[in-house]
């Protein structure tokens, strides 16, 4: 069978929003096509069909609602992964 996913992940050194980067990657039998990252701003293809899917979202609404998971997604949740990661040291 084919498998497809999405994962979603955040990478901080600090609570500060502008150190924060979110990124979504889509995964098609275990190769990246699509990549959308926050430091970038928009989405990367790295195959033929993910180009494609890029130039369609980066024109259209998908671009601006992922712009804004960074602070709704990320932002809210570094307090709790700095704690988590503090209690764990």
């Amino acid at each position: 069978g084919f498998r497809h996913y999405v994962v979603n992940s955040r990478e901080f050194n600090s609570s500060k929003l502008n150190d924060i980067e979110y990124t979504e990657s889509y995964y098609y039998n275990k190769l990246e096509y699509i990549r959308f990252s926050s430091s970038v701003g928009k989405y990367v293809g790295y195959t033929e069909h993910g180009i494609k899917n890029a130039e369609r979202w980066n024109n259209g609404p998908e671009v601006t609602s992922r712009r804004a998971e960074k602070e709704r997604y990320c932002f809210r949740n570094v307090g709790n992964d700095v704690e988590a990661a503090l209690t764990k040291s």
